[in-house]
């Protein structure tokens, strides 16, 4: 691939959203002058609330006026722009803002759209020798992690800020694809002068990834200042381009993916990694809806029937049911025992069991749930791709409770059994999409 130029900024904002759009429109243009690809803003673009009042007054969803004007800034200018921390409302049911917010870095492409919204997980409550930083008090975490996503200058891995300095989240992007982590920030100065360049170089070190990091610079209001030094950093830990000291600065570096190939050719790092004893796997990732069937086994499942799906797994709808909502839990990849499958694939199937169980028993309002896995012929495994049996339980839905094993094994072996009308199985699966959807995760 030709190298692809990006662009980073320094910006101090304050409480007046004109004043930082106008901020945001001369940093596109500037680097829209310079053939940029994509501009990377800083946490905060938006704006810097001077108390948690008004940072719940200013804040507005994502489809409020200040991202729109993003978007059309995307647009007109055919530029992907990634902003870096916008103050996204959190809505209750009838659609009033609540006392809470998250922290949303969004990505826009160069048609004006986003493709890409992560909430922050890791949360700045801590004290420094500045003032103490309460950001849950109006923050709410997010609770995925995005998987990267596909830009014109590679894999990019969102984060935000804070996360910088859990390189647990670096290390899982980095294992999916990631080949670009992106930091926009607002750090603070006392700890900024301590940690922010050495977390930056060792997140790019270890991960060999690009790192890029805006970041916000300057005193925001009487109580409130940003250390600034954006930066970008290459894959073998140097710094690639960094921003002056100024309250507006754009810096600009060409990101080649060939050489970090070969950085990770020389040193293959991951590739030494002992999967064997140890491993590190996200519990919980956004994925994008894909738009293809999954494979169980010989058989095709249809697309309407899966209701989620995770890196390594998915859930579907069955075409006999034994009681109310029993569904199955595959592998993607064709798998035929427990013993054949990877740790990260272990992880991520049993949790996703876990997370499938607690919406059916939401949903069928049981306090219990037969979980079986039939692991190899003689434990009656009929179809050799390792999948598990959730069943959502009631009391007095047998006469006898082990009952249920015959029943799995006659749903199993019975071809007698009549099978559900697909139209069944399509709207039982839109109905268990609904909760995953309520509770803010992709399936």
């Amino acid at each position: 691939m030709d190298p692809s130029r990006i662009a980073i900024c320094h910006m101090r904002a304050t409480n007046k959203k004109e004043d930082n759009l106008k901020q945001v429109e001369q940093i596109v243009e500037t680097a829209k002058s310079q053939q940029v690809k994509i501009v990377f803003l800083p946490e905060c673009c938006d704006f810097v609330g001077e108390n948690s009042r008004e940072t719940i007054e200013l804040a507005e969803p994502l489809t409020g006026s200040t991202v729109s004007a993003y978007c059309k800034l995307a647009l007109s200018n055919r530029i992907w722009i990634s902003c870096g921390g916008i103050h996204e409302s959190v809505l209750s049911k009838d659609g009033s803002k609540t006392n809470k917010i998250y922290n949303t870095h969004i990505l826009i492409n160069d048609e004006g759209k986003i493709v890409a919204e992560y909430r922050k997980l890791h949360l700045f409550d801590v004290d420094t020798p500045e003032k103490s930083f309460r950001e849950s008090k109006v923050v709410s975490a997010g609770d995925v992690l995005l998987t990267p996503v596909q830009t014109p200058v590679g894999s990019i891995g969102m984060q935000i800020c804070y996360d910088l300095r859990f390189p647990e989240a670096s290390l899982i992007l980095r294992k999916r694809g990631a080949q670009i982590l992106t930091y926009p920030s607002a750090f603070a100065v006392s700890t900024g002068k301590a940690h922010w360049e050495i977390l930056l170089r060792a997140r790019a070190i270890e991960n060999q990834c690009f790192v890029i990091a805006p970041a916000q610079i300057g005193r925001h209001n009487a109580k409130r200042e940003s250390y600034g030094h954006g930066m970008i950093v290459g894959p073998w830990g140097e710094i690639l381009a960094q921003c002056k000291p100024t309250d507006l600065d754009v810096a600009i570096a060409d990101i080649d993916l060939n050489n970090l190939e070969k950085v990770r050719q020389n040193m293959p790092c991951f590739e030494h990694r002992r999967n064997d004893v140890y491993t590190l796997a996200a519990i919980s990732t956004y994925h994008v809806p894909s738009p293809v069937p999954e494979k169980f086994a010989d058989f095709t499942i249809p697309i309407d029937t899966i209701f989620y799906r995770s890196e390594f797994s998915f859930a579907f709808t069955n075409i006999r049911c034994v009681v109310p909502g029993h569904v199955l839990v595959a592998t993607k990849r064709n798998i035929p025992r427990l013993k054949d499958m990877t740790a990260d694939e272990i992880t991520d199937f049993f949790h996703t069991v876990s997370k499938i169980q607690r919406c059916l028993e939401s949903i069928y309002g049981t306090t219990s749930s037969t979980v079986t896995v039939q692991d190899g012929a003689d434990a009656g495994q009929t179809v050799k791709h390792v999948h598990c049996h959730i069943m959502p339980r009631k009391s007095g839905d047998f006469e006898h409770n082990d009952q249920i094993y015959i029943e799995l094994n006659r749903h199993d072996h019975d071809k007698t059994m009549k099978r559900r009308p697909l139209e069944e199985m399509v709207a039982e699966a839109q109905r268990y999409r609904d909760y995953f959807t309520k509770a803010g995760q992709v399936n």
